[in-house]
């Protein structure tokens, strides 16, 4: 045991030696060298994160002092009307509608906006009913993948965010079995209006879509659009090919030709003459062409036309094509169209709530084209279609029509469409196509002005 020698002066170390002792010698233990520490890099947020903690922002505002929860009020440009004066109309004063204005101005020019664009906005009321609104936040889309947003800080100054989606352009593979309807199971897989409709008029060549088509059938439809990050459709191109139960239409444009045209697998054109029906959708034939007792006069007579009951504003379509002979009121017909297609044929329409858009006598029509929409004007005890086929000036029963198949591509025109059609082919054995980013995201704060 070492002994205490008074003559000795003991050795002190300084705290801070210690300290930094000790920091050299966990980084020997650990194998390294002492190193500063290093901010991460933040990732970017995605549209969705943005979109999320927006709505977040808006929530946990809660109710300024003396006014009432954040309220959401849709708005819309009306004719005449410029983007402040639609904005007062939320209830906030003239000086921050103002003050909104000149924010959203800073990134895009009002005068590009047109009578019947929507905004949303959030806006809190004074509690006692009295006074102006105070805006919390507006959100106006710019362009299909573009978006403007202003919120209010807590500071009370507006804010301004430019947000730009990232957008792609597929072909979609949509197949599945018919559930409901075709038009429901294809649109649960992407499809739009524009793509059902052009569907529907290529298999009515082939099929009534209401009473030929069941449950459980198989189709596939194949058609170009763009879509943001969020998985939302801003642009549907043409529909590229489609099939039911067995029957498959290719687009293919002739080369010289302005126009595309549907195919099937041999190059024959799948347009015929006249198309099954008028109306893609309807709830049922409620009357066929024959004898029957009428449902008004109770008086059994000749029922020269078949009925199919729809419902109101249900669309019509040119079963082909055509001149437009008679638009007018005509007795029990109430609301009434004939049209004079080819081989000496001729197409009526009866009950019609209303026409077609330039739709008149004179006007030719083409196959597939709206000319009228379902009603229940004149003698009808409900909205349905009553549709007439007379040839020779004599009605006929529009079931019993039967109609010339189209043309078939023969040399160079064969030889281009069965490219194409080796192209969808292999697009549709790949579930699909992706094609590169078209626009880059980017959201940034624009400019601040004191509310």
């Amino acid at each position: 045991m070492a002994q205490f020698d008074p003559r000795r002066q003991p050795m002190r170390l300084a705290p801070h030696l210690l300290t930094t002792a000790a920091a050299v010698a966990i980084a020997l233990v650990a194998g390294q060298a002492y190193e500063p520490v290093r901010a991460e890099e933040v990732p970017a947020l995605t549209s969705e994160q943005i979109a999320y903690l927006e709505t977040q922002a808006y929530a946990a505002a809660g109710a300024p002092a003396g006014l009432t929860a954040p309220e959401a009020i849709p708005v819309q440009i009306r004719r005449g009307e410029t983007f402040e004066q639609a904005v007062r109309r939320t209830g906030i004063g003239a000086e921050e509608a103002s003050a909104v204005a000149a924010t959203i101005a800073s990134a895009f020019d009002l005068k590009d906006l047109r009578a019947g664009l929507k905004f949303e906005t959030a806006v809190s009321k004074p509690r006692g009913g009295r006074g102006d609104a105070r805006l919390i936040g507006l959100t106006m889309r710019t362009g299909p993948a573009s978006q403007l947003t202003v919120s209010r800080s807590f500071d009370g100054a507006l804010r301004l965010r430019a947000l730009d989606e990232k957008v792609t352009h597929e072909t979609v593979v949509a197949n599945d079995k018919v559930q409901r309807s075709l038009s429901a199971s294809a649109r649960e897989l992407g499809a739009t209006s524009a793509v059902v409709r052009r569907a529907s008029q290529l298999f009515a060549h082939k099929f009534d879509m209401q009473r030929d088509v069941k449950a459980s059938d198989e189709f596939t439809l194949v058609f170009d659009r763009s879509v943001t990050e969020a998985g939302r459709t801003v642009e549907t191109g043409d529909l590229l090919y489609a099939e039911l139960k067995g029957h498959a239409f290719y687009r293919f444009q002739r080369p010289g030709s302005k126009t595309a045209e549907y195919f099937d697998a041999t190059g024959k054109n799948t347009r015929s003459a006249m198309m099954r029906t008028p109306l893609q959708s309807f709830r049922r034939v409620s009357s066929n062409f024959g004898v029957r007792t009428h449902p008004i006069s109770g008086y059994r007579k000749m029922h020269q036309g078949m009925d199919f009951a729809a419902t109101t504003g249900t669309p019509i379509v040119a079963p082909a094509d055509g001149v437009v002979v008679e638009a007018r009121r005509w007795g029990g017909y109430g609301n009434w169209l004939r049209i004079r297609h080819s081989n000496g044929l001729e197409s009526g329409y009866g009950h019609l709530s209303r026409y077609g858009s330039g739709i008149r006598a004179g006007q030719r029509v083409s196959q597939g084209q709206i000319v009228a929409y379902v009603g229940s004007t004149g003698a009808s005890t409900g909205p349905h279609l009553h549709y007439e086929i007379w040839r020779g000036g004599r009605r006929i029963n529009p079931a019993g029509v039967k109609t010339q198949e189209g043309t078939v591509l023969t040399g160079s025109d064969l030889a281009a469409f069965r490219a194409e059609k080796s192209r969808i082919d292999r697009v549709i054995a790949a579930g699909g196509q992706r094609r590169p980013v078209v626009q880059q995201a980017s959201a940034s704060g624009l400019r601040s002005v004191e509310g």
